[in-house]
């Protein structure tokens, strides 16, 4: 069970898993098997989860599909909206998370854990790590866009 940066606002509290890293748009990524695999495990972030509503279908690409970094990978579909998800790694779709299928709410209930959507082979997992957020990083983009919005309302 990873441990938590947490940030409340209002009546929200938002966590960030601190064993993952993360792509600027929400998406997490963890290594789904032990250092030197290159299987990394895609999930939307507890803020992008809360921030887009309750989940009433997801959509993720099949089983082969070669991605690059940046590709939609998935749609989740919510009270609220329509939402496209980018992913932080190119590489190919090794495995989806099927019990979305029946459970879409698993994205709600444990975006950290069985919530996740699907396992990318990835292709260059050393530039593309590069690139994403450690757990702080990302905290401190997500409370600065949590004041944006708060400014705006």
């Amino acid at each position: 069970m990873p441990e938590y940066l947490e940030a409340t606002h209002d009546k929200f509290t938002f966590r960030v898993a601190t064993d993952r890293l993360y792509g600027e748009e929400g998406i997490w990524a963890l290594r789904a098997a032990p250092q030197g695999n290159t299987e990394i495990r895609l999930g939307l972030t507890d803020f992008l989860q809360q921030r887009s509503g309750d989940v009433a279908f997801v959509s993720i690409k099949p089983k082969g599909t070669k991605l690059a970094a940046g590709d939609e990978f998935a749609q989740i579909e919510t009270v609220k909206a329509n939402v496209s998800l980018y992913s932080p790694v190119a590489g190919t779709v090794l495995e989806v998370n099927q019990a979305l299928d029946r459970n879409p709410e698993l994205v709600n209930q444990d975006p950290y854990g069985k919530g996740w959507f699907a396992i990318i082979q990835a292709s260059n997992w050393d530039a593309d790590r590069a690139k994403l957020l450690d757990p702080e990083a990302y905290f401190r983009s997500m409370q600065s866009q949590i004041e944006q919005e708060l400014k705006q309302s």
